[in-house]
């Protein structure tokens, strides 16, 4: 409803508005809540701190994701955009990667060692993964692209972020 409202807006000169839509922001930091998506930051955060965490759905499955960093970045820059023609449609999908649960964990175990995945444990909930294996793995933004806005080029690089700004 709020896209519909800024595109009309935008549309009738009442103000120059963009929409921006997220990949799943990952790595959080903090604690995990009862978002279906915690466990996509948690089942990283947590190992780091030396934690426990609980994996609810198939590591198979496929996740679109952006960095918090990369995410505030693309933030700033849409406010740096000119306005757009006066027919388009001012929705941007916010640029992000395609990585599965299996492939975060590796990535996980490449930089800290295979025991820290001895801190992840499944505990598979069919109702999350249906819900997550409902959302989009993989967006076409290329408009964004065009439109100079960032993305993460990996998930070691979203990890060591996340080292090097929140722990």
């Amino acid at each position: 409803m709020s896209e519909l409202l800024i595109n009309d807006y935008t549309r009738k000169g009442f103000v120059d508005g963009f929409c921006v839509r997220l990949p799943t922001i990952c790595i959080r930091p903090g604690k995990p809540n009862k978002a279906a998506s915690s466990f996509v930051s948690s089942i990283i955060r947590e190992p780091l701190h030396g934690e426990q965490a609980i994996c609810p759905v198939s590591e198979d499955l496929r996740l679109w994701l952006s960095s918090p960093n990369t995410i505030i970045e693309n933030f700033i820059h849409t406010l740096t955009l000119p306005s757009l023609p006066l027919r388009s449609w001012h929705v941007i999908n916010l640029p992000g990667f395609t990585v599965s649960v299996k492939q975060m964990l590796s990535d996980l175990a490449g930089i800290k060692g295979d025991q820290i995945l001895e801190n992840v444990k499944f505990e598979f909930d069919q109702s999350i993964n249906n819900i997550v294996a409902s959302w989009p793995a993989e967006i076409n933004c290329s408009q964004a692209l065009a439109l100079g806005f960032s993305v993460d080029q990996n998930f070691k690089d979203v990890i060591h972020q996340f080292i090097q700004f929140d722990m």
